[in-house]
């Protein structure tokens, strides 16, 4: 009985001790809640909702940019804001069209607006993996029309493009190669921008001008212009290329970099076929063959290069001899020599030797020094492996020479003169051109001379 009383006596506490454990429990949950709410929410744990969103009002894009990376609860919170109709209206500026285009300094604002906002978006969706964070970011953007290739009625006056291009810029900045291809796959398939290529790829030359010109303008503002280092440049213009035949990436090339009119942004296919140009309507198919030569374009060779060059210069027929010259010149040292040594190479003597005339030309009316193209003319001479071919390259350069001065002598003596008098000038800067060419080439062969 004592034995039976002393276990029922032990045992009561016991119960009891676990009983008042449980409670303890119970009124300690609500607290930890609250703690760990107010560890993720702070102070802003006890303001309403509404009361939240309204502060952010207040707040620069930059700012909430910051306060997005405070907690994964306020990222979300953040999150649901940017999708409000009030969330889009604070974000989404869209006074595209009252003011200037950029480099005219008014439009500066909204480009760090846009800047800005690919900060935020891009602190937001941190945590979601490639796909789920376009799908979130084409949500909130879908609804600016000005954002799409044909989505604005006037794009050639319209800042909405340079604006998505600095958002796209700085919301990838820092992603592997493996995700920018993500992001290109999803914008090219977004805008359907193969199709409409293709469009344009298979028509006639300048018979799709509108669509040509909203492919010009959309890989230009948000694809290709606004990265600050040359491989991400390379990187995305390779995108663009690389799907198509070497003969389209040439075409395509032209419809990007190639020369516009003043009047509708249209492109003027016939810039280089009717008459010389000028540097300024070369300049960008320059900078563009030169990013692909360069060592960040891992996707193209050499051979790649001068191939689309060659390719370059039958759009949309064969060009001007002088308007492949001067291209070369701008494309720099490295290309001009390549697709000259190729041509060497290759056995094409007769129109090495005619191009070399047009470089002697181009120097002489672009006031570039005419000891360059001497020298470029010794470094093909020692692509030859014999001194029977250079001999023969040499012969084709003076005949080159002497064919050329004649035909614009017989133009200038037929009387069909324009109001420029383009003939005689012409001729006038090829007889200087030669006269200034062998000039150089004997002071050359003086100096070798006395120093042996």
């Amino acid at each position: 009985m004592t034995s039976t009383a002393g276990t029922s006596y032990t045992s009561i506490p016991n119960q009891k001790y676990r009983r008042s454990t449980r409670r303890s429990r119970q009124r300690c949950s609500p607290l930890d809640t609250d703690s760990q709410s107010l560890s993720t929410l702070g102070y802003f744990q006890t303001l309403p909702l509404e009361i939240f969103q309204m502060i952010l009002n207040y707040l620069s894009v930059k700012d909430i940019s910051m306060l997005s990376m405070v907690s994964k609860t306020i990222n979300n919170h953040l999150m649901n804001y940017i999708s409000t109709s009030a969330g889009n209206r604070r974000l989404l500026l869209r006074d595209f069209h009252s003011l200037e285009l950029p480099g005219k300094g008014e439009g500066s604002y909204i480009l760090e607006h846009y800047k800005s906002l690919g900060l935020l978006l891009k602190r937001c969706t941190l945590l979601l993996p490639t796909k789920e964070r376009l799908k979130y970011i084409h949500k909130v953007l879908s609804g600016v029309s000005c954002f799409k290739l044909n989505g604005c009625p006037s794009p050639l006056h319209c800042l909405g493009l340079h604006c998505y291009g600095v958002f796209l810029q700085i919301l990838t900045a820092g992603w592997d190669e493996l995700e920018c291809h993500r992001v290109f796959n999803f914008l090219w398939e977004l805008s359907n921008l193969a199709r409409k290529v293709q469009t344009v790829l298979s028509s006639k030359p300048g018979s799709a001008q509108k669509l040509e010109l909203r492919i010009r303008l959309y890989c230009r503002s948000v694809l290709l212009n606004h990265w600050i280092h040359r491989s991400d440049s390379a990187f995305w213009l390779t995108r663009i290329l690389k799907p198509w035949p070497m003969v389209n990436q040439a075409r395509l090339l032209y419809i990007i970099f190639g020369p516009v009119s003043s009047l509708d942004g249209h492109v003027v296919w016939q810039k280089m076929t009717q008459g010389p140009t000028d540097e300024a309507s070369l300049k960008g198919l320059a900078e563009a063959i030169k990013l692909l030569y360069d060592a960040e374009a891992r996707e193209w060779t050499a051979d790649d290069v001068i191939s689309l060059v060659d390719e370059l210069s039958v759009v949309p027929r064969e060009w001007l001899m002088e308007n492949n010259a001067r291209l070369l010149i701008l494309s720099g040292n490295n290309i001009c020599f390549t697709f000259m040594a190729s041509k060497a190479v290759n056995g094409r003597v007769a129109e090495l030797a005619r191009l070399m005339v047009f470089l002697a030309l181009v120097c002489e009316k672009d006031l570039y020094c005419m000891d360059w193209a001497v020298k470029m003319m010794q470094k093909v001479c020692k692509v030859f492996s014999t001194p029977g071919e250079r001999n023969n390259f040499l012969q084709c350069l003076e005949n080159a020479f002497a064919h050329l001065i004649m035909d614009m002598l017989q133009a200038v003596l037929s009387g069909d003169r324009d109001e420029e008098d383009s003939s005689f000038l012409n001729l006038f800067h090829l007889v200087n051109a030669q006269a200034n060419f062998h000039k150089e080439i004997l002071y050359l062969s003086m100096v070798s001379t006395s120093s042996s």
